[in-house]
Order: structure tokens, then C-alpha cells, then sequence
């Protein structure tokens, strides 16, 4: 039952902001919005912009490129995955093998507990009917 809640937070971050402003204005409504056109304007103006704004937006994805490199990089030589993807299957397959032999071994003890019991009720059996065989 996974719901996307992504306007659940923004409808509650829309009403967080908007308390700010207006706790900030004293509670008057009108001061609130100018307060808060004045703020977005002054994160308009921090904002690059044409030719700026493309070639930040190029170093910032040229150095998160590096970042998710050097990341997997790390993990690789850390855990060393490509060596041990065939010692982990070797393993698993070792280990499924083992417990497939211990499930034969139990089923057949089961088997010689259940014909010798049956061969001793077959020799005691004093018929159902009277009389011994």
C-alpha cells in the first residue's frame, strides 16, 4: 500500500512557509505577501542566468558525475564484487547441496523408523477379529 506523498509534503510545506510569513508580518496578511515577493526576488537575482546558468549547471553535473564514479569505484575495491560474485555463488550452491543431502539423510530415517514399526505392529498384531496369526 505505497502512496506517492509527494503532495501530502508539498501542501504541508506550502502551509509552514505560509505561517512563517504571516508570524513574521505580525499575522497581517498583505505584509506577509510583500514579504514574501520580496524574498523570492532576491532568490531570483542569486540565480545564474543564460550562458551562466548552462555552464553551472555543467559543473555541478560534471562533479556529481565524479562523486557516483569515485562512489561505486570505492564499493567495488572496498568489497571487491567482481572477484566474489562466483566465490558467493560457489557457496550458495555448496551450501543448497549440503542442505539437500541432510534432507535425503532425514527422509530416509524416517522411512527405515516407519517400515521397522510397522513390521514390529505386524508381528504383535493379535488379529482384529480374535485369535493370534
Amino acid at each position: 500500500m505505497s502512496k506517492n506523498r509527494t503532495g501530502l509534503y508539498l501542501g504541508l510545506a506550502a502551509a509552514g512557509a505560509g505561517g512563517y510569513y504571516l508570524y513574521r508580518a505580525g499575522g497581517d496578511v498583505q505584509g506577509a505577501k510583500k514579504e514574501m515577493k520580496f524574498d523570492a526576488e532576491k532568490a531570483r537575482e542569486k540565480l545564474p542566468r543564460g550562458d551562466d546558468a548552462q555552464q553551472k549547471g555543467a559543473e555541478i553535473g560534471k562533479e556529481a558525475g565524479y562523486q557516483v564514479d569515485e562512489a561505486i569505484n570505492n564499493a567495488r575495491s572496498k568489497f571487491k564484487l567482481d572477484e566474489r560474485i562466483p566465490e558467493l555463488a560457489q557457496d550458495g550452491k555448496d551450501k543448497l547441496d549440503g542442505l539437500r543431502q541432510d534432507a535425503r539423510n532425514k527422509i530416509d530415517q524416517v522411512d527405515r523408523t516407519v517400515e521397522q514399526k510397522a513390521a514390529e505392529a505386524k508381528g504383535n498384531v493379535s488379529g482384529w477379529f480374535g485369535g493370534k496369526k
